[in-house]
């Protein structure tokens, strides 16, 4: 079988990020840079069965297959990379920054969440990302501990040191956020790294092995995840301190990282590693010492970029560009200035950043620039405030803060993308922050988009709300997360054009919503979504409000459509859609909204004709406030939704096959499905539970947390190009039809006793179905027990813990479904074969088995112990994850001695081999 070659599209200009090089060598003695993301607690904690990503280890991507990875159908991205608009300078906040200069992007996604990276859940204290007009690529940058690992595993009471878990050296992208990151033109990119410390006993060696072919397993998995899940590149983050790499292993170690650029992925590397000798010294400069794994003088062209580390000035980059284009490299699309946001006014502590030292003689920058842990402005907020133990940052009174630090960052201190660089008097005190040494983003990075075409539409909803809104009735009361149905993000935060006052203008959440002392305006919320957009304050002049970059072309048909809510008392004041058209870039086109002066009752739609401008290229668009020559002290408009329409969209059909997939009565959770249709024709899904919004994503499949009734019925719409709803296709269900109460326990001998309670006036028998998943070997079997009966044992099930499904139907109704593990009372022992003996030296690879959680080496009947990452302590096992690499090469103490291996799994198995 052929595999079909990776065709992602490359971007014109291309950037890439790694990992901080000296901030894990520095964790031990420096603060932590942000907060993880704690287990969230009450009614936002992860359901029973809501999927969740996690970490994976070589072997566990050398043995990766779609069917067998854990939740694996439920975390794909299916939102396909679109194309961006070509750069058009007059329409920039700053028309002389060169558009060729690149931005990557490392975060988190939601958070550093351990076990509860999930695509969407309810909770609204989390970071989203909102800034993807500055960035070309998204790479995610947080532990995941590998498949398997039990939660119980992780006490988040304790220090970090204590985290006697495995991660995984691999971390792909959460795929709501490849989802919005292709929304917006940006690549997602899946992190590999290797520590000592972080990644405890795992290697490079274990990725890099090859077979018989001298190919590369492991690789070719990348390339099969990649597809699968949706993303589109590698980072490649090597950082082993104590060994490097052998010298010997760079030639295919480079060989690696080609394949997989040379299939479509898009691959970066970190400046770590010394060619030639393999050794971790940070260059911070791109030179000889670190080109060759971007362009070697025999391989060719082997990654696509390098991030450099930290520790950089003017004359190091002034070298990298120069090096770069010795190399017939543009430095543009092959060197990225590391950044790492967090203390000391927006930059690391170890080092006070300043852009400008990228600029050359021109005020261009000379290279790209990536960034590291731009999340901190919500993840480090308790840091920042002199708490490093507290969880503000996850309640919800706190995230106005988050939002201000967020811009101040990408918009500059000034939260002007116009007036973006470093102000040491712009205030920050209220959010811990300073401006004093931070310029921001904008300052160096011109924005991008995606809008194109002859329809756009917004509803100003940023992914996550404290309701949720239907057409202006809240229709969900339940506060959320889903950056799959955050709209496409405003283009500046905030670009405003007056000669008077300027007004202020935030995102409005509603009234629970806690908008600290910068603002001052009444609550509405949104419209459709969690937000809208409200602009208030003094107008004693025109101010004109930049919203979007566009490229959007106008016909006879097009029009525009605002939905608007304005509060407050009848005024002079006049709200017009302003267009800045492409022929004309310096000139402000305003459509005016008929009546906008008067108070309105609630949300108020109006209709605009652009027919006289059919021919023209909309090259961006934003609002009008006029005051009309007089002051109006206490202004507030909200703007709740935006389209623009050119008559070519067509509102989509209902979606085909909805049906219930999974529907776990004990714990109120349902999976359900549909027909997936073209993205070109269907934007989004939205998902409804007796009127009430559940949650939308572009997918064929949703998870529901938590139904509200046991009984009702489900609905579906597909959102089309211009934002309107299909008609819904509906599913009746009725839980309290079936079986319910179901329990299922496991005796000594892996057996399944199952007891449920009928409903009333079941007649015919209970069919159980159990069939095991997530496995590429399903394991099925089928038992009946009479109608009068309310139990059932299932014997001659497997024996290893497996993941299984178990579905219980009476009377023809749909099938009540149970999620669990079968017994685990298997263990394999380990194999000789693992073991390497070199003189008196014993060398022990890592076992083979997927579940094994301690390596017990007994000499004489009596424990050694093994050192760990972190720490001074030692144990008397190997713990898997955290012993140290080092401690897997040990001599006995006699040549004489017995020893023997005991491998331990997670359920507490043991099984012995005897070496001598």
């Amino acid at each position: 079988m052929t595999r079909k070659k990776l065709t992602h599209k490359r971007m014109p200009k291309v950037t890439a990020l790694a990992l901080s090089a000296a901030l894990l060598s520095q964790l031990s003695s420096a603060p932590v840079l942000a907060g993880d993301t704690l287990p969230y607690e009450g009614i936002s904690a992860k359901g029973e069965n809501q999927p969740y990503q996690h970490g994976y280890t070589s072997a566990q991507i050398m043995d990766w297959t779609p069917e067998s990875d854990i939740y694996g159908e439920l975390l794909r991205a299916r939102v396909p990379l679109q194309p961006r608009n070509a750069p058009f300078a007059p329409t920039q906040a700053s028309p002389e920054l060169s558009p060729d200069t690149q931005m990557f992007t490392m975060s988190g996604d939601y958070g550093n969440a351990f076990f509860d990276s999930t695509p969407y859940t309810n909770k609204f204290g989390q970071y989203l990302y909102n800034y993807w007009q500055y960035t070309d690529y998204y790479g995610y940058w947080h532990g995941m501990a590998s498949a398997g690992v039990p939660e119980e595993l992780y006490d988040a009471k304790k220090d970090w040191t204590e985290r006697y878990f495995e991660f995984g050296i691999l971390n792909i992208p959460n795929p709501a956020y490849t989802n919005a990151a292709h929304k917006n033109g940006v690549l997602s990119i899946a992190n590999i790294f290797f520590s000592d410390n972080d990644r405890g006993p795992q290697t490079y060696k274990q990725m890099l092995v090859q077979d018989k072919n001298g190919e590369f397993p492991v690789a070719k998995k990348l390339l099969e995840m990649a597809e699968y899940y949706g993303y589109d590149g590698y980072f490649f983050n090597q950082e082993e301190v104590a060994k490097g790499v052998a010298p010997a292993d760079i030639p295919a170690y480079k060989k690696f990282m080609k394949y997989l650029r040379d299939q479509g992925m898009y691959v970066q590397w970190y400046d770590s590693t010394v060619d030639g000798t393999g050794k971790i010294a940070y260059q911070n400069e791109f030179n000889s010492a670190n080109s060759p794994f971007v362009k070697d003088a025999q391989l060719g062209q082997v990654t696509d970029s390098i991030f450099l580390n930290y520790w950089w000035n003017n004359n190091m980059l002034a070298k990298s560009r120069s090096h770069a284009e010795s190399l017939g490299l543009d430095p543009l699309e092959t060197v990225f200035a590391g950044v790492e946001g967090g203390n000391d006014s927006f930059g690391r502590w170890k080092q006070k950043y300043d852009l400008r030292w990228n600029l050359d003689e021109n005020g261009q920058p000379m290279n790209s620039i990536a960034t590291l842990g731009a999340d901190f402005t919500h993840n480090g907020l308790d840091e920042d405030m002199g708490n490093s133990s507290a969880n503000n940052r996850a309640d919800s009174e706190y995230q106005w803060m988050t939002f201000v630090r967020d811009r101040a960052w990408w918009s500059g201190p000034n939260q002007d993308p116009t007036e973006a660089r470093r102000n040491a008097n712009a205030n920050l005190s209220d959010v811990y922050a300073s401006g004093a040494n931070w310029d921001g983003i904008a300052a160096y990075i011109a924005e991008r988009s995606v809008i194109r075409g002859g329809n756009f539409f917004t509803s100003f909803n940023t992914g996550h709300g404290l309701d949720y809104v239907k057409n202006g009735v809240v229709s969900s009361h339940q506060e959320w997360s889903n950056i799959n149905i955050q709209d496409i993000p405003v283009t500046w935060q905030w670009w405003l054009d007056t000669t008077g006052e300027s007004l202020d203008v935030d995102f409005d959440y509603g009234p629970k919503y806690e908008k600290g002392p910068r603002y001052d305006y009444k609550s509405i919320g949104a419209y459709n979504g969690g937000s809208s957009l409200v602009v208030n304050g003094k107008l004693d002049a025109e101010n004109f409000l930049r919203l979007f970059k566009t490229d959007l072309m106008v016909n006879e048909r097009s029009k525009a459509t605002l939905t608007y809510n304005k509060p407050v008392t009848a005024d002079s004041s006049s709200l017009s859609l302003g267009l800045i058209f492409a022929d004309a870039p310096g000139k402000v086109v305003k459509v005016e909204v008929p009546d906008s002066g008067q108070q309105t009752d609630g949300w108020k739609t109006v209709s605009l004709d652009l027919s006289p401008y059919a021919g023209k290229n909309i090259a961006a668009l934003g609002l009008s406030f006029d005051n009309n020559d007089s002051t109006i002290n206490a202004y507030q408009m909200n703007i709740g939704e935006l389209r623009i329409t050119d008559g070519s969209a067509a509102t989509p059909e209902a979606p085909a096959n909805f049906r219930i997939v999974k529907a776990l009565t004990n714990t109120d959770e349902m999976v359900v499905a549909w027909d997936i249709e073209n993205y070109d024709k269907v934007k989004q899904y939205n998902l409804y539970e007796n009127g009430a919004y559940v949650g939308g994503i572009y997918d064929s499949t949703y998870y529901i947390k938590s139904l509200k009734h046991q009984r009702g019925e489900l609905s579906i719409t597909a959102v089309g190009a211009d934002g309107t709803e299909s008609e819904p296709a509906t599913l009746p269900y009725d839980l309290t039809a079936g079986v319910r109460d179901v329990e299922v326990t496991f005796d000594a001998y892996g057996d399944a006793s199952v007891t449920w309670k009928n409903p009333n006036g079941a007649a015919g028998p209970v069919e159980l179905t159990l069939e095991t998943e997530y496995t590429n070997e399903p394991f099925t079997t089928s038992v009946q027990a009479d109608a009068d009966e309310q139990q059932a044992v299932i014997t001659g099930l497997p024996k290893n813990g497996q993941h299984y499904v178990l579905n219980l139907s009476n009377d023809g109704q749909p099938p009540v479904t149970v999620t669990g593990q079968l017994a685990d009372l298997e263990i394999t022992p380990y194999a000789k074969e693992l073991v390497t003996v070199t003189g008196k030296t014993y060398t022990l690879a890592l076992p083979a088995l997927t579940d094994w959680h301690r390596l017990y080496v007994y000499e004489n009947d009596v424990p050694r112990e093994f050192g760990v990452t972190y720490t001074s302590k030692k144990f008397p096992y190997i713990v898997r994850g955290r012993t140290k690499l080092s401690e897997l090469t040990f001599t006995p103490v006699s040549t004489t001695s017995s020893l023997k291996l005991v491998v331990e799994d997670y359920a507490g198995n043991r099984a012995t081999t005897i070496l001598r």
